[in-house]
């Protein structure tokens, strides 16, 4: 019965709106929006869009047309729906001179719809605020103080400034709280007209009206964040502010200001913003609204008042107890159905944890639950959370409920989850072994999604720390001969490790564990590296681990060469480049023995420290013998990189335009991998003074320690020494795909005593 009435209805308000077209009244807006619900496809909102601006156009071209008001209303429908409706300001300004409220306020309510700072028109509706400001009517200056609030510029503020300062001083309560709400907008938009509204703001919160305090608490907030000086001057105020609290929470029942058994809420809210504000860095303010805060604890069930109270505890640095009983607040809060409260929750105990540690870190099991959330936004903030709240005691246990949450976490967290979960297992694990077991475990879990970051620190971990060598590379090796091909940053570790250490992955660990055998590891690669699923960096690792696998395995050599060469024809140039030169350089007999050694310690700038310990050395050798200058002595011009690229051809140096004499070279000392070789300068004596040079170099895969070089002459002679101590090294750096071998030299001056 209803749907027919209603359809009648219709009928009839359609008929009346074709007779009224007939007439030359132009349609309503409710047949509009009909209309336009009524389109099937886009192109017919657009017909009938289209059709009734024209119409508007029209009708706007007759200066005495009763209907103005009905076409804008229908113009901010065009407007809302996001067709162009800009053609309508200059009516608006029309409409806003009218001296009809109906028709000033649909006047006003296009200017704020269709205007804006950078339209020309906008400055014409000055005139109309100033003149409606000082209406008799009520309504109308309210429409003016709503108008300038939302759509006022700077030179606009500034002109009419006063008269909203008159206003906040007026005794209609209704002209009051716009005009309060309306200087806020003033303050936000030019700040150094706060000074105009202090005198008149401070009375504002004496009012018993809600809306008139609401406006003036909003008002106060704005301009004490704004100004050091105001906010000292509104300091004052504190005791106003919490009498005004505790009566909205002792007062009883008020159907007027009453929100579900709460005594408006949103005033309370806006009072303890003001607090937070207030008292922040404020000893004295904060003791004054302690007790009022314990109050709304006990006395309040509303969430947001409850949140706010909170956020003000943590902002003014309360005293102890009130910050953990916010912290329980927000712990019972983590249990609440609602999503937002729970992600609030979450985001605050974030900031507090700086605050107050302990607190936060009782409700850590409650954390970790949050970690199942099927909201993506709370995951992420728990995730952080927990990080937050690691330690030295609690590690493992947080680590395993991280990468039991890693096994079923979405890529987006896998990546941060990895680096956060290295640098805390660094900080607080118990051990080295268990900080590598659970890094290989997150390589594993976070899968391709690792950063690059997290695999350079691994490989650091493992090079740094001589007890991991060995343990590192058998647990890498597991790892990876099992279901690695979907965690590429694993095997890149992995290749690196028994690529350096595999010499040392052969011994058993202990008595109990099987040995690994040479061809276990090189079936590793082979079933890794020809795989379409392995990435190009992982191959780049794989090529380089094998030609050093070439100079510590025997049996497998030739499985390794024919692994090597396998991407000469690569179409990516790295690789290319890596298998051909590795492949051409295990062909060069033993001179890949030393370039394809053990790398150093990784550790921060470590070879700038022995080079600059080398150049000390030198400049205060070359200080004690200023006196006499020996001429630069020619550098060979054969370098290693042509070496390797002759690959055992003869190389001529080329000839020097300077034709010197090349001084003798003589081999004093050849024992234990440790060569010296001696050289005398300038061509032997000058004056009294030989200066000889000795070269010498470490053949071994160690780094020799405590090295010191002694020089013994006949009794006629005295000799001037250096000791040494950790200058000679022999090592492997790897820079751009080249190795070169750096060495130590010593020069020495000999003194004759004639």
């Amino acid at each position: 019965m209803a749907t027919a009435v209603e359809m009648a209805i219709e009928k009839i308000d359609e008929v009346k709106s074709r007779i009224g077209r007939t007439l030359g009244t132009p349609m309503r807006l409710r047949d509009l929006i009909r209309q336009v619900r009524a389109a099937r496809t886009m192109a017919e909102e657009r017909a009938v869009v289209d059709r009734e601006s024209a119409n508007i156009r029209e009708n706007f071209r007759e200066d005495e047309s009763p209907w103005k008001c009905r076409n804008i209303a229908k113009l901010l429908y065009i407007h809302m729906l996001g067709y162009p409706a800009h053609f309508g300001q200059m009516e608006c300004m029309k409409l806003v001179a009218q001296p009809r409220f109906t028709d000033k306020r649909i006047g006003y309510l296009g200017a704020m719809l269709l205007l804006d700072e950078r339209s020309e028109v906008h400055l014409l509706v000055t005139n109309s605020l100033k003149n409606d400001l000082n209406a008799t009517t009520q309504f109308v200056t309210g429409l003016a103080l709503c108008t300038l609030g939302s759509i006022c510029s700077a030179e606009m503020c500034r002109d009419l400034a006063n008269e909203v300062e008159r206003l906040v001083k007026s005794s209609n309560t209704y002209i009051k709280k716009k005009a309060a709400l309306c200087a806020f907008r003033v303050v936000r938009k030019v700040p150094e007209l706060m000074e105009v509204f202090i005198s008149c703001t401070r009375s504002l919160l004496g009012e018993k009206n809600h809306g008139v305090l609401m406006g003036a608490t909003t008002l106060v907030t704005e301009m004490c964040e704004r100004s050091p000086d105001v906010l000292n001057h509104f300091k004052k105020l504190v005791p106003n502010l919490v009498r005004i609290l505790k009566n909205l929470l002792m007062s009883g029942y008020s159907p007027e200001h009453d929100v579900t058994g709460i005594s408006d809420p949103f005033l309370q809210v806006k009072i303890l913003r003001l607090l937070r504000v207030l008292g922040k860095d404020d000893p004295r303010a904060t003791e004054e609204m302690n007790d009022i805060l314990a109050q709304v604890f006990f006395l309040n069930v509303g969430n947001a008042i409850l949140y706010e109270t909170v956020l003000t505890i943590m902002e003014i640095k309360s005293e102890s107890g009130l910050r953990v009983l916010a912290v329980n607040i927000l712990g019972r809060f983590l249990l609440n159905p609602d999503k937002n409260i729970r992600y609030v929750a979450l985001n605050t105990l974030l900031k507090t944890v700086a605050i107050d540690y302990q607190a936060v870190q009782r409700h850590r099991t409650t954390v970790v639950d949050c970690l199942k959330d099927p909201d993506v936004s709370i995951r992420k903030r728990a995730l952080e959370l927990c990080f937050a709240l690691m330690n030295k005691t609690n590690i493992a246990n947080m680590t395993k409920e991280i990468l039991i949450f890693l096994e079923t976490a979405d890529p987006e967290f896998k990546s941060e989850c990895a680096s956060k979960m290295y640098v805390a297992t660094e900080r607080y694990s118990p051990n080295h072994e268990w900080h590598l077991d659970t890094m290989i475990t997150v390589l594993r879990l976070a899968g391709n999604f690792v950063p690059d970051e997290v695999v350079s620190c691994m490989i650091q971990l493992i090079s740094s720390h001589s007890e991991l060598q060995h343990y590192g590379a058998l647990q890498l090796f597991r790892a990876a001969q099992h279901d690695s091909m979907n965690a590429q940053p694993l095997l890149q570790v992995a290749f690196w490790t028994i690529g350096e250490f595999g010499d040392l992955l052969l011994q058993p660990a202990d008595a109990d564990s099987a040995k690994v055998e040479e061809s276990d590891v090189i079936a590793v690669f082979e079933a890794v590296l020809p795989s379409t699923l392995t990435s190009l960096s992982t191959k780049c690792f794989a090529v380089m681990a094998l030609a050093k696998l070439a100079t510590r395995f025997g049996p497998t050599v030739d499985r390794i060469n024919a692994l090597v060469r396998a991407n000469q024809a690569h179409i990516h140039l790295e690789l290319q480049q890596r298998s051909v030169e590795f492949s051409r350089l295990l062909d060069c007999g033993d001179i890949k023995y030393g370039l394809l050694e053990r790398m150093p310690v990784i550790t921060h700038n470590s070879l700038n420290a022995a080079a600059a310990s080398i150049e000390e050395c030198l400049v205060e050798e070359s200080s004690q013998n200023a006196a006499t200058t020996a001429p630069v002595v020619p550098k060979s011009n054969i370098d290693l990189l042509d070496q390797l690229a002759s690959l055992g051809k003869s190389v001529v140096p080329e000839a020097n335009k300077t034709v010197t004499v090349n001084p003798e070279r003589v081999l004093a000392l050849n024992t234990s991998g440790i060569e010296a070789h001696i050289t005398v300068l300038n061509g032997g004596w000058t004056g009294d003074i030989a200066q000889l040079k000795v070269e010498v170099v470490n053949n071994t895969p160690e780094t020799v320690r405590d090295f010191a070089f002694q020089a013994a002459v006949t009794k006629v002679s005295v000799v001037s020494r250096n000791n040494v101590i950790s200058l000679i090294c022999s090592s492997l750096r790897s820079f751009l795909g080249f190795y070169y071998r750096v060495t130590n030299t010593i020069i020495l001056s000999v003194r004759a005593n004639e």
